[in-house]
């Protein structure tokens, strides 16, 4: 098996069917599987495997670019907001599957969370599956895999992934020498993905949304001014979380840079890619942030409704906290406050992030007067 492939853990048939798959790919492939279970590791492994000159070593510029979503002949397709708009097809796919490749080799394209194709964006890209250039492999990768039209099944390979279970997680973390308690609680917190509990535990400041989540949720409890406090707090919180990112397109754009920091003219497109994504990423990173704060408040919501019905600290989602005291019912309106704000930034990109914040910790305000 390829070095690169032989590290995704806990897929073995998956990774098996895809290290066999690379002696002769097919154009196109449907990663399907739950969130956190590997897809995107997988997905960035097997490109690796395709755009290595001796087919994934692990160690080599193609590798490395690669496994990070950064090599030229990779293109990454992501939704914008809700969905992927058929402009974003057109121009992201469609053009540069038919041009010549920046560099040497095979062009590999990645589209994750395939299901939000929009109507008009699937027939786009079904016409490119119906007549796909030579040496150009689709991977779509989902977690509903099951919504992809059948007219875009029928021309791809289906791979499936597993579930992982949080003891798995655990045990991986423990290995990559992370203390036990913390991998349990990334584990626990990052409900079943294994890349969301490796930052919580590895990235500078990965809990940090926890923390933004236990003050919120201290204000929000005290009264109607706390719970508006609370929602600066989250907001705030985000905003440096988004700051943080700036770095990032620098470290990307590097290796396209001549000396002078200019990007070389064969990786003009690259470059804009790499930037449009980022810019992309950005605007997503303040949606992003005020959900894992809300995951984390129903997480500590959740452990006080345990702490009152009396289980015990093997069921806490936060084994590290002890629960504050707070009757049931206080504490299961709470609870739906705020999963109700989260399905609601989920189910429409246009919503005001600080009403639905303030309108939940309001919730929580008045449930906590009662």
């Amino acid at each position: 098996m390829q070095p690169v492939l032989a590290q995704v853990p806990g897929q073995d048939v998956a990774i098996s069917f895809l290290s066999a798959a690379a002696a002769r790919p097919h154009h196109a492939y449907v990663l399907g599987g739950p969130e956190g279970s590997g897809k995107s590791v997988a997905a960035r492994a097997f490109a690796a495997v395709l755009l290595c000159e001796v087919g994934g070593c692990g160690e080599c510029r193609d590798c490395r670019l690669a496994l990070a979503d950064r090599h030229p002949n990779g293109f990454l397709v992501e939704p914008e907001g809700r969905d992927i708009h058929v402009d974003t097809i057109r121009e992201e796919v469609w053009l540069p599957a038919y041009r010549t490749a920046p560099e040497r080799g095979r062009k590999v394209f990645t589209i994750r969370e395939a299901d939000r194709l929009s109507p008009a964006a699937a027939d786009t890209l079904l016409r490119v599956l119906e007549e796909p250039p030579a040496d150009t492999v689709f991977l779509l990768l989902s977690a509903r895999a099951h919504e992809l039209p059948p007219t875009i099944w029928s021309r791809c390979h289906a791979v499936t992934f597993a579930a992982l279970s949080e003891r798995f997680i655990v045990n991986v973390l423990v290995q990559e020498q992370i203390d036990p308690l913390r991998a349990e609680l990334a584990a626990r917190l990052a409900g079943g993905n294994l890349g969301r509990a490796r930052r919580m535990v590895i990235t500078e400041g990965g809990l940090a949304f926890r923390e933004a989540a236990a003050q919120a949720l201290a204000l929000a409890s005290r009264d109607v001014a706390g719970a508006l406090e609370a929602a600066t707090v989250v907001t705030g919180a985000s905003a440096d979380y988004k700051k943080g990112l700036k770095s990032e397109l620098d470290e990307a754009l590097a290796p396209f840079q001549d000396e002078r920091g200019r990007t070389e003219d064969a990786y003009r497109g690259a470059a804009r890619r790499l930037e449009v994504r980022h810019q992309r990423r950005e605007r997503r990173a303040e949606r992003d942030f005020v959900d894992w704060v809300l995951m984390a408040t129903s997480s500590l919501l959740r452990d006080r409704l345990g702490a009152a019905v009396g289980a015990g600290l093997e069921t806490r989602m936060n084994p590290d906290i002890e629960p504050d005291a707070s009757p049931l019912l206080r504490s299961a309106c709470g609870l739906a406050a705020v999963e109700h704000a989260r399905a609601e930034l989920a189910e429409d990109f246009n919503l005001n992030v600080r009403l639905v914040l303030e309108r939940a910790y309001l919730g929580l305000a008045t449930y906590a007067a009662r």
